[in-house]
């Protein structure tokens, strides 16, 4: 979440092409975008003679610095969260078990991923995206099928993918929404897990035929709570990773603090140089918690929502906010903006959302004093149906 430069450990940094190739990536990665913190804290940790883990570009003390911050160092906070969880994900990553992270959706779980495999390897990049199309072949490697055919099984004719790349190289290799892939692609992970080898067996019995993973290779894995049971792990694969539970944020003060500098961020990268009310932005986090909650902060029951109400929704519908303001009106965004994009988070999951959403806003954001919750009141009208 700032700013960065080049490092010889970070392959992912070639993507920037030019001098301000990095600046116009939509989002360019970790590695990218934090380069010259993680450059100070290598420096540093020669400086301090910090033990570094075999593979890792980065001593754990500095890895957790990088993801939690240093003042001292100049080094910004990127995940909010428990600084224990940010501990035993990296003793994890230091073993020979892949790292688990779960939790509701947008409560962080890629971003901590990234990070770690940023901080650890020098680049995020080895990915996987699961999904229900997802094969074997994109997980492990494939093949050039005009040098296949024009000259055998060969390493000159083998494509690695990202598991390969990572075994080969010494990385972290992440996979994204893993009980999204069907359970016989998940359990393509076991050996590489288990016996840290990969085994290419076109290539025959030539040594090259055993791929042996190098120190620094690990496997993080993030899974929803919302997908738990569309593919379930076999309980093989979940012996091979330790779990990890990534809760949503629990302070109001953190959570907005959290929207405003994220808002700021993607509203600068949007061209937009305003971004909306304190007063606006407060009202949007309050609306969001209390409908996540099914509680409102005086203490009072009513139907929470079903759909996803997390902290990344809500930088989401900020940033529309921000943007629908300045672009349309020339304006910061106002509360009739909030509601509007606010319908479109609430139906996407559940029609039925829509009725409690304006419920709420009936019966009790009408109660509320201060000009914006009024005017998202009377803002409930712009909601469909």
């Amino acid at each position: 979440m700032a700013t960065k430069k080049k490092t010889e450990a970070a392959p992912a940094s070639s993507t920037t092409g030019s001098s301000g190739g990095a600046a116009q990536m939509q989002r360019p990665p970790a590695e990218v975008m934090h380069r010259e913190e993680l450059e100070l804290l290598r420096e540093d940790d020669v400086k301090t003679g910090a033990p570094v883990p075999p593979g890792w570009a980065l001593s754990m003390h500095a890895v957790r610095r990088f993801i939690l911050g240093d003042d001292g160092l100049g080094v910004s906070a990127k995940f909010v969260g428990n600084p224990s969880l940010v501990d035993r994900a990296m003793v994890t990553l230091a073993t020979t078990r892949g790292l688990m992270l779960v939790g509701e959706p947008g409560t962080a779980k890629s971003l901590l991923s990234e990070l770690l495999a940023a901080a650890i390897s020098g680049t995020s990049t080895l990915t996987i995206q699961g999904g229900a199309s997802l094969t074997e072949d994109k997980i492990k490697y494939s093949w050039n099928y005009a040098l296949l055919v024009a000259e055998g099984p060969s390493l000159r004719a083998l494509v690695p993918a990202p598991l390969y790349r990572g075994m080969q190289l010494g990385r972290v290799v992440r996979f994204e929404e893993i009980t999204r892939c069907p359970i016989e692609v998940q359990d393509a992970l076991l050996s590489m897990l288990s016996d840290r080898v990969l085994a290419v067996p076109e290539l025959g019995d030539d040594e090259q035929a055993m791929l042996y993973a190098r120190d620094g290779f690990n496997v993080i894995a993030t899974a929803n709570t919302r997908d738990k049971g569309v593919n379930e792990m076999s309980a093989a694969l979940k012996r091979r990773f330790n779990f990890e539970t990534v809760f949503p944020i629990g302070d109001f003060a953190t959570e907005l603090a959290l929207v405003r500098k994220e808002t700021d961020r993607l509203l600068a990268k949007s061209g937009v140089p305003v971004r909306p009310a304190d007063d606006l932005l407060h009202v949007l986090v309050t609306t969001f918690r209390e409908l996540r909650a099914g509680e409102t902060s005086e203490g009072q029951g009513m139907e929470k929502l079903t759909s996803v109400l997390s902290t990344a929704e809500a930088v989401s519908v900020a940033h529309a906010v921000g943007v629908r303001g300045y672009f349309l009106r020339g304006d910061s965004g106002s509360a009739k903006d909030i509601v509007e994009h606010l319908a479109g988070t609430a139906a996407k999951d559940n029609k039925e959302d829509l009725k409690r959403l304006r419920a709420y806003l009936e019966q009790r954001v009408s109660k509320r004093k201060g000009a914006h919750w009024q005017a998202l009141y009377e803002a409930r009208h712009g909601l469909p149906g």
